[in-house]
Formats: C-alpha cells, sequence, structure tokens
C-alpha cells in the first residue's frame, strides 16, 4: 500500500454578494460549492489533464459559512498547482469572491489548531460586527462548525 504525502491550505473566503447586482443575496458556501469552484478553475488554468491528475486527490476538508474559512486537502506534489488554481478564482456562484491562504501544514492536527484559533477568533469580530441581530440559528450552525473542526481527522 502506498502512503500518500498531503498538504492541507487553510484558507479564508472573502466575498461580495451585493456589488454587482445590487441585492443581499447570501452565497451558499459549503463543501460541494467550493470544491466545483476549485474544479472550474483547475479545468481553466490548467486544462483537463491538470484537472485529471489533481481531482482524485483534492478535498474539501471543511467549510464555516458564517466564518468563510476552509480547509483544502491535496497531494503534496500538486499543492503548488492548487494553490495556484484557488488564488485564481475570481468568483463563487457568480459572486465576486478571493481567496486568502492563511496556513499551509503537512499534518492535520497543526491545521485543525490553527483553524480552530482563527474561527473562533473571527466569530468574535462577526459577534461584534452584528451586534444583536444574531439569532439563535447562527449560533448553533457555528456550534456544529466548530465542533466538526475540532474532531476533524485526515
Amino acid at each position: 500500500m502506498v502512503a500518500h504525502k498531503n498538504r492541507y491550505l487553510v484558507f479564508e473566503i472573502f466575498l461580495d454578494p451585493n456589488r454587482e447586482n445590487g441585492k443581499e443575496d447570501e452565497v451558499n458556501l459549503n463543501r460541494f460549492s467550493i470544491m466545483k469552484t476549485i474544479k472550474d478553475s483547475l479545468l481553466v488554468n490548467f486544462g483537463e489533464h491538470g484537472l485529471a491528475a489533481s481531482v482524485g486527490y483534492i478535498q474539501v476538508k471543511y467549510a464555516n459559512p458564517i466564518t468563510k474559512l476552509c480547509i483544502v486537502r491535496c497531494l503534496r506534489k500538486d499543492y503548488h498547482k492548487i494553490w495556484c488554481a484557488i488564488t485564481l478564482i475570481t468568483s463563487i456562484e457568480q459572486c465576486p469572491a478571493f481567496f486568502n491562504l492563511l496556513d499551509l501544514s503537512g499534518s492535520i492536527r497543526a491545521c485543525r489548531n490553527y483553524a480552530l484559533k482563527y474561527d473562533e477568533a473571527k466569530f468574535e469580530q462577526y459577534k461584534l460586527m452584528r451586534g444583536d441581530k444574531l439569532s439563535e440559528a447562527i449560533f448553533t450552525l457555528v456550534h456544529n462548525c466548530f465542533e466538526e473542526l475540532k474532531v476533524l481527522e485526515g
């Protein structure tokens, strides 16, 4: 059996859903939409061969729709290509967006610890920004995301 060496990339996603259309529509930010966007970027920027060589080993391990943090796993030999493809993303579901790499790690444990600290700080900032407008559903969603992150394994 061959052991694959992985890299874990922690990204923060910056969205501006009402820049072009003037609406207050929220983008459905989940693992599937992020993965589809990454695949589309790989296809556009690296062609069918680049997509086929990498797509079997890419996985979005975590995505938080409130704090807009995600963790992507890929092969060690392909992480430059994946990083480049993610950097070249300009929109998610027709919403202008860009990705900011926060951490690159070889182990899920180190990546998880960094993401947990950053995610908690980002949610505190989100609470201060929103004030009293936070619903119980948002608290439940974020709590579930934090629990999912705490038990994250490779």
